[in-house]
């Protein structure tokens, strides 16, 4: 058989293999092992077999959960040697979170970005954030001519500084994009992640338009002394290599009545945070009071996410 008309071959085989997966999530894995036997083979290495084709999060049984829950914080601690508490706060009746961020009053100190790879467990080597900070030109809304590797002392006088993570949109296009479901969104607005179901293909980033997803491409690799041990199956928790990762809103915080990581450690009151369907919350407020502004608006996505001027 020649190199070509296997390729063809192959390729014809993952086409058939993401027709299927909704139905079956296993038959895609096998078509697309046998395929291409990348991003199966990455996660199968880093997880034990029984772990690797546990239930979709939304099949399991509260007695399923406890299991899973008490096997993962064990793991924790025979890697680690850390006590971790791993929950799963539901979603809140009545609730849809939102965030809005004011531009001019972020200075672009970039405290956002640490505290929330500190809360949320993400790799420092390689080093994974769920935020970027873009270091716009002044008069100018074109994120494509952006800076996101600034460096010296901010704020500049000819800049302004826009946060970007995670919009938990209505319309997620990462969500649509997902062959095997393991992306949906939550009745509060959070758009989560089964790190368990997650087979790695990568379709999510490349549909989200506000470059939102993390994949980790190498074993994550955080010092036991910086672990957070409070974490949340669907958010925070230790992720493995191979898999999909992004902003949550801290829902193992926020979920309990605290407020995201990133708004706690911003010094200037830029981030507000809160219950869309409150109109008295500080967020609905500013959505109908303030000028506001949605990023990438002709994406049709509908976020969770505002910014807003003034």
């Amino acid at each position: 058989m020649s190199e070509d008309h296997q390729n063809d071959d192959e390729r014809e085989a993952v086409v058939e293999g993401v027709g299927k997966a909704q139905a079956s999530r296993r038959r895609f894995l096998q078509v697309l092992g046998a395929a291409t036997a990348t991003a199966a083979t990455s996660q199968a290495d880093a997880a034990p077999w029984e772990e690797y084709f546990q239930q979709h999060y939304k099949r399991l049984t509260d007695e399923d959960k406890r299991a899973i829950f008490a096997r993962l914080e064990a793991e924790v601690q025979d890697k680690y040697g850390v006590t971790v508490r791993i929950n799963d706060p539901k979603p809140i009746d009545g609730v849809e979170f939102a965030y809005a961020l004011n531009l001019q009053a972020c200075v672009g100190c970039r405290r956002c970005e640490y505290a929330c790879a500190q809360e949320n467990n993400t790799s420092r080597s390689p080093e994974m954030h769920y935020i970027r900070v873009l270091q716009m030109d002044k008069g100018s809304l074109d994120v494509e001519r952006s800076n996101t590797t600034y460096e010296g002392a901010v704020p500049t006088p000819e800049h302004y500084y826009q946060p970007v993570q995670c919009h938990q949109c209505r319309d997620a296009p990462c969500v649509r994009a997902c062959p095997v479901n393991a992306t949906w969104a939550e009745p509060d607005g959070i758009v989560v992640v089964d790190y368990n179901w997650c087979i790695g293909c990568r379709y999510c980033e490349a549909a989200c338009p506000y470059f939102a997803r993390r994949f980790n491409y190498e074993e994550p690799t955080v010092r036991p002394s910086e672990i957070n041990p409070d974490q949340g199956y669907l958010s925070n928790r230790l992720r493995p290599r191979g898999v999909m990762e992004k902003c949550t809103y801290c829902l193992h915080r926020t979920r309990k009545g605290l407020m995201p990581a990133c708004l706690e450690a911003c010094p200037t009151g830029s981030r507000k945070f809160g219950n869309l369907l409150d109109p008295n919350s500080e967020v609905r407020q500013v959505i109908e009071t303030k000028r506001v502004y949605i990023l990438h608006e002709d994406a049709g996505t509908n976020p969770r996410f505002y910014y807003y001027f003034g």
